[in-house]
């Protein structure tokens, strides 16, 4: 197939001769070859819009055409809003039709960028998610932040950076959501303006279009590890101490509900993922979840997600429903991935008629404010319960709340993990039995800190000897603190 011309403005007359492209700066190694210089902007510009300048315009304009009509001689079939497989055939296709382009002349790559680089950036718009594929493929980038089409920022070892990358327009974001949430049956359209998806690999996509998004599409995607994390990984990086992992390990297996509690980004689903390592291969498990993230080794799991209305599909099907129907799979745990809504109540009731070692994650900061948030959350299923009879249901369901933790500088750590004993009228006992004890900042501002037991056996502890886990006391003793 023949490649398109590229139609270009002609000069008007008079017109000033633009300045000579300014030399592609020195080629980056390692972390920082994903990052581009930032562009100076121009007085007036929208801080939160920025623009692109023309040479980084034009750029992407010639990757986009060329791209697409080099998708187009191999998959004249496949829209570009859909992913197009990437294969060794395929590649070696468009690697000969790329040459055959640069030495017909027909095209000049700007001398901003390389030509190795300028053919790498084609093949992701061609089999991937253009601009934002090399962070994709970067393993040090656990978070991707796309405001508008102008501003992409990452998120590396806890530090937020913008990355000098862009989009060339709105259109050009937005061709790219269609294409993630597209193959998983969903809609991105100004109908259906905000929008949860994920990757093939399980990353959590989130995405908010035009209407609804001011400043041009936005676009976050929290990235999975290709290599999963086990308790050891976050015992290398210091989330946890030995003892703590011993312990978690124990209430696993011992079946014990557990509340994963944290803010946006504090690695909850990480650690339910890590928690699910400890659950025996025998045991039957249900997730649920809204966008399917949650990847567990287990043979005998059932996953399920939620379907949102599309005008081909308008019916929907709630992480409630979800649950209901859990309970008629023979699970032995159910694992929500988040309880949000009234289908907390639902989770709750299965934890407390058969269903131990259920699992769920929270938005809150803290195991007190989880409580109170397992109580907002359990009056949203409509139902008119006074509010002792929901912290007592919540009580006997809920034996432990584990707290996860983004700290200011950056590190994510397990800084609680509190037992529910039970209620003293109609106020809740929580007992921390793990807790981060926080001492400031050091010299490099790094946290100055150490986990330390709350000094009080478990009232579970039963229920983990009988399961075989038997703990000196001098586990649950405090020790010296180190200031």
């Amino acid at each position: 197939m023949a490649l398109a011309p590229l139609k270009r403005k002609p000069a008007e007359e008079g017109q000033k001769a633009a300045p000579p492209p300014a030399a592609p700066p020195p080629k980056k190694e390692g972390a920082e070859a994903i990052f581009l210089p930032l562009e100076v902007e121009p007085d007036g510009t929208s801080i939160q819009r920025s623009f692109i300048g023309p040479e980084y315009a034009e750029q992407l304009k010639l990757q986009l055409w060329l791209a697409d009509n080099l998708r187009k001689s191999i998959a004249p079939d496949v829209p570009l809003d859909l992913p197009l497989e990437r294969t060794a055939e395929r590649e070696e296709i468009i690697r000969q039709r790329f040459e055959q382009v640069m030495q017909r002349g027909t095209m000049k790559i700007p001398s901003r960028v390389t030509k190795e680089d300028f053919y790498s950036n084609v093949c992701d718009e061609i089999f991937g998610f253009g601009p934002l594929e090399i962070f994709i493929r970067e393993n040090a980038v656990s978070e991707i932040m796309v405001n508008g089409p102008y501003i992409i920022l990452i998120e590396q070892k806890g530090r937020i950076r913008e990355t000098g990358r862009k989009f060339l327009d709105d259109d050009h974001v937005e061709r790219i959501v269609k294409r993630i949430v597209k193959p998983l049956g969903r809609v991105a359209s100004p109908e259906t303006p905000l929008i949860d998806a994920r990757l093939p690999d399980g990353s959590r996509v989130n995405s908010v279009i035009r209407p609804v998004a001011i400043d041009g599409p936005n676009l976050t995607i929290r990235k999975f590890s290709k290599d999963k994390l086990k308790i050891d990984d976050l015992l290398k990086f210091a989330s946890l101490t030995p003892n703590m992992a011993k312990f978690l390990e124990a209430a696993v297996a011992s079946r014990l509900n557990i509340v994963v509690s944290g803010g946006t980004g504090s690695g909850k689903t990480t650690l339910i993922n890590v928690l699910s390592g400890f659950i025996p291969e025998h045991e039957r498990t249900v997730t649920i979840e809204d966008a399917a993230e949650l990847q567990f080794k287990q043979r005998n799991v059932v996953r399920m997600e939620t379907k949102k209305a599309t005008p081909e599909s308008p019916g929907i099907v709630t992480i409630r429903d979800c649950v209901i129907n859990a309970l008629r799979m023979r699970p032995e745990r159910i694992v929500i991935g988040e309880c949000r809504g009234g289908e907390t109540l639902d989770m709750l009731q299965a934890m407390n008629t058969g269903h131990d070692g259920s699992m769920t994650t929270v938005h809150a900061n803290d195991p007190r404010s989880c409580f109170a948030r397992l109580e907002s959350l359990v009056l949203m299923a409509g139902i008119d319960f006074p509010i002792d009879v929901v912290r007592k249901q919540i009580a006997n369901s809920v034996d432990l709340i584990v707290q996860a933790s983004r700290l200011r500088d950056g590190s994510r750590k397990i800084t609680y993990i509190t037992e529910i004993q039970g209620m003293e009228g109609d106020m809740p006992i929580l007992m921390d039995i793990f807790k981060f004890e926080d001492y400031g900042d050091k010299p490099d501002g790094k946290i100055n800190g150490d986990h330390q037991p709350g000094g009080f056996r478990p009232k579970s502890e039963n229920r983990l000897i009988q399961n075989g886990f038997k703990f000196p006391p001098t586990m649950y003793m405090k020790t010296t603190q180190q200031k």
